[in-house]
């Protein structure tokens, strides 16, 4: 009698770079002086780590297909954020493309970015989430059945799950009640 083995799927939560994890600033961000990774992030990542989930960052990075930086640079971030916050992050998923040079399926609010992950991690969407800081985030989430929390200065109910920044993302992946009045 041969025995199956059921492989269990991982949970996740993809997270959006510019305005999520590092502070937005209205344009490229590449540089590293520049890359100001938030003070809430350490933190946040680590409750989500402790729960289980793998942290994949999903951005897109249209200045490198505009020629103002490299994938170096991108990859540079993402070692800085790294060190901010305890190599928490499992992968890094980047989109060079712009519409303006080249059409690609993995710029966000297309999910190939996710797809890819998902594949490579055997990641189970209905227990993973996306936070990010634009609508396109959450399309990208919901084409490949996603939950999304969209984080930033929003008009209330603007999305159906939505707060003021990743550690608040966290808690309410985490079903940890808010502590503020």
């Amino acid at each position: 009698m041969e025995t199956q083995q059921v492989q269990m799927k991982n949970k996740a939560v993809f997270l959006d770079r510019d305005g999520v994890l590092n502070e937005e600033r209205g344009d490229y961000t590449w540089r590293l002086e520049d890359f100001i990774v938030k003070p809430e992030v350490p933190q946040a990542l680590a409750l989500l780590k402790n729960a289980g989930y793998l942290l994949i960052v999903i951005t897109n990075q249209a200045g490198i297909a505009k020629g103002l930086y490299t994938k170096e640079d991108v990859l540079a971030c993402h070692e800085k954020l790294q060190q901010a916050s305890g190599n928490l992050v499992d992968a890094l998923y980047f989109a060079p493309g712009h519409p303006s040079v080249s059409e690609s399926l993995r710029r966000k609010p297309d999910s190939l970015m996710l797809e890819k992950a998902m594949a490579k991690f055997s990641i189970d969407p209905a227990t993973s989430w996306m936070v990010g800081d634009q609508l396109r985030d959450l399309q990208a989430a919901a084409n490949c059945g996603v939950k999304g929390i969209l984080v930033g200065a929003w008009p209330e109910g603007t999305a159906e799950k939505q707060t003021s920044d990743v550690l608040a993302a966290a808690q309410i992946i985490l079903k940890i009640p808010d502590r503020n009045p």
